[in-house]
């Protein structure tokens, strides 16, 4: 089957994720600036998470525009990773409530975490789909900061009983990482016949 579908049900999950984020939002106590500060802890939880959630559907609309067929698999591997990221709201409002409380630093590591790894699932389903030699195959690669990513957040999680300020500071590390533009399945599209180092 081809990937119009699921690119177009993906996008409607994680707008509805979005959505849902902005909404558990609190707005001020009072109309001045000095009560909007104390929501900042907050909102820059949210401003995180966005930026993740934004960087989850850049790279899946980049992985399935180099993708020719998708299968079951790829499938079932694609809703465990929308059910990871659909927790993202859930560990915010959590953050919130218990005031950025040790477990909810930690728990926010794990649901992005196995976000990551249903990111990975996604990809190796969609390379067995299309075969080792296909263009997503070539450019997707080692993938070095896939796994680099999952690695960071093994290590986060438990660091968050130990210093949630460091944990954190993992999990901006790895926005940071996949801000830097991946050109490999760009440059897959355009030439499917070179091959593409991680």
């Amino acid at each position: 089957m081809n990937t119009g579908r699921l690119e177009a049900f993906t996008d409607g999950v994680i707008a509805i994720i979005i959505t849902i984020m902005v909404l558990e939002l609190k707005v001020p106590a009072g109309g001045e600036l000095s009560a909007l500060s104390q929501e900042a802890p907050v909102l820059l939880a949210y401003v995180l998470s966005f930026i993740n959630v934004g960087l989850y559907w850049n790279n899946h609309h980049h992985l399935l525009h180099a993708t020719e067929r998708i299968d079951g698999r790829v499938l079932w591997a694609n809703l465990f990773l929308l059910f990871w990221l659909s927790l993202v709201p859930f560990v915010i409002r959590w953050h919130d409530e218990s005031h950025f409380a040790v477990g909810a630093t930690a728990a926010y590591g794990v649901v992005l975490g196995m976000a990551a790894v249903g990111y990975k699932l996604t990809e190796r389903a969609i390379v067995l789909c299309n075969g080792a030699q296909s263009r997503v195959a070539k450019a997707i690669g080692r993938d070095w900061k896939g796994w680099g990513s999952i690695l960071i957040y093994t290590v986060a999680v438990p660091l968050a009983f130990v210093s949630r300020v460091a944990a954190i500071a993992l999990y901006v590390g790895v926005i940071a990482l996949w801000l830097v533009p991946d050109r490999r399945i760009a440059r897959a599209l355009v030439n499917e016949d070179t091959p593409l180092t991680p």
